[in-house]
């Protein structure tokens, strides 16, 4: 019989290895670049302000396989926070064992027992149809929204 996942929050010890997943996370599925400095500090400042989000391991036989940040939007439509799914990275050895689906679980009966919690969303590229799958098996449908953004460089 196989381990079960144990899902807990991050901590300042989990830094490195959140911003080397980052890092990969970002090369592999959108073949971005991320400078690791910068990446760091970003996690460093959500662990530092809670407000701005979390971040959850998933672990089984005390090795840390994956994991994903929450971070919150609220909506005056629904007079409640959505709660984002960001950061998503299970590393390869333990891809298609169930690590995504427990970190999914646990944030989401997390937001059933949040007061005020409206739901869950996450973006995907568009040509990841291995994680469009992945969430559909969760439950989670399209919203049929479009993303645009504008970035302001800073140098």
């Amino acid at each position: 019989m196989t381990e079960a996942w144990r899902i807990r929050p991050a901590g300042a010890a989990d830094v490195p290895r959140l911003r080397d997943w980052a890092v990969a996370m970002a090369l592999e599925t959108e073949h971005k670049r991320l400078d690791p400095a910068t990446v760091e500090a970003g996690i460093r400042a959500v662990l530092d302000e809670p407000r701005r989000g979390a971040y959850f391991i998933a672990e089984r036989g005390g090795e840390p396989a994956g994991t994903l940040m929450l971070t919150y939007e609220w909506s005056d439509w629904r007079n409640g926070d959505w709660w984002w799914i960001q950061s998503v990275y299970v590393a390869p050895a333990s891809r298609r064992q169930g690590c995504y689906a427990a970190l999914y679980r646990h944030v989401h009966e997390a937001a059933k027992a949040t007061p005020r919690v409206c739901g869950l969303r996450l973006y995907v590229e568009h040509n990841n149809a291995g994680a469009q799958r992945t969430y559909e098996s969760l439950g989670m449908v399209d919203a049929g929204y479009r993303m645009y953004e504008a970035a302001i460089p800073r140098d």
